[in-house]
């Protein structure tokens, strides 16, 4: 059976919803969100778990769109995580979120089981993504460079996010804001780590949630400035945040113009390392960027 590298969705939205909660899953493959992000590790209680691995298997079979289903499992040193891939995988989920990941090899474990279950399903192999949390440990946060290298199952890798809660539980932290809302020193090299981390290992950094959803205008804010910073998607858990995780995770036409017109200019002058625009002097990192953007937008 031949190997399958499917092309990565849109990735600017992750909508969690409780795999116990048939209403909430629904709404959240009903939403805007670019990927529904069907939930079997902290929103499910222990005991629950039989019963959600079935509802969310008999969510994914029902869907006519399958590849923007993912699945959080528990974590790869459980024997939750087993049972929960034998139940989803003849579904057939776009993805495999995996938590509390502790460096690559926690990759290439989790690709040999999902190799051996493609297989015995049918479903061509390489085909199931993974995403990682990326600094949900201590252990973890020495590793978020090792993503980077080759091993089996990068190839399946497109995301990485980080994560505060499980970090801060870890820790022992009582706390992991200041009085003006920031993260704390920790969370944000968790950030920082993730961030790294993904671009050297080239895939997608998720920047973690927002647990006030209420407050849609400080999501708005975030989520514009960790773009801006080069996270490219956000992880939601209430559907009211879609829409502006979206809105702030998409090129403006302005962005897109501009990128264009970078991109134009240096054309226009070919070997040249600099030119000018608008006044400015752009050098080639300038070039990079623009075409970034461009590529990422699927703009022309």
């Amino acid at each position: 059976m031949p190997h399958t590298a499917p092309t990565p969705p849109r990735m600017r939205s992750w909508l969690f919803a409780p795999g116990d909660s048939e209403k909430k899953m629904g709404k959240a493959e009903g939403s805007a969100a670019d990927i529904a992000l069907l939930d079997l590790e902290d929103s499910v209680s222990p005991e629950n778990k039989p019963a959600a691995r079935q509802m969310v298997a008999e969510q994914i079979a029902a869907s006519k769109n399958k590849a923007r289903l993912w699945v959080r499992i528990n974590p790869i040193t459980g024997h939750e995580c087993i049972a929960d891939l034998a139940a989803i995988m003849p579904s057939r989920p776009g993805g495999v979120f995996l938590p509390k990941a502790e460096g690559a090899a926690d990759v290439t474990q989790l690709h040999h089981y999902l190799t051996a279950l493609e297989a015995a399903n049918g479903i061509p192999l390489g085909r199931t993504l993974i995403a990682a949390l990326v600094t949900e440990t201590a252990a973890a946060m020495f590793r978020t460079g090792d993503y980077a290298g080759d091993y089996p199952g990068k190839a399946r890798l497109v995301a990485m996010s980080w994560g505060a809660e499980d970090l801060s539980s870890a820790l022992g932290a009582r706390e992991q804001r200041g009085d003006d809302g920031e993260y704390a020193h920790t969370y944000e090299m968790a950030r920082s780590l993730c961030l790294i981390g993904a671009s050297a290992a080239g895939v997608a950094a998720i920047e973690t949630v927002q647990p006030e959803f209420r407050d849609l205008d400080a999501l708005a804010a975030r989520a514009r400035r960790v773009r801006a910073q080069g996270f490219r998607g956000m992880l939601a858990i209430h559907p009211a945040q879609v829409d502006p995780i979206n809105a702030a995770f998409t090129p403006s036409a302005e962005e897109l113009a501009h990128a264009r017109a970078v991109v134009q200019a240096f054309a226009d002058h070919p070997g040249a390392g600099v030119v000018a625009l608008d006044g400015a002097m752009l050098d080639r990192p300038h070039l990079v960027l623009a075409q970034r953007l461009l590529a990422e937008a699927g703009a022309q």
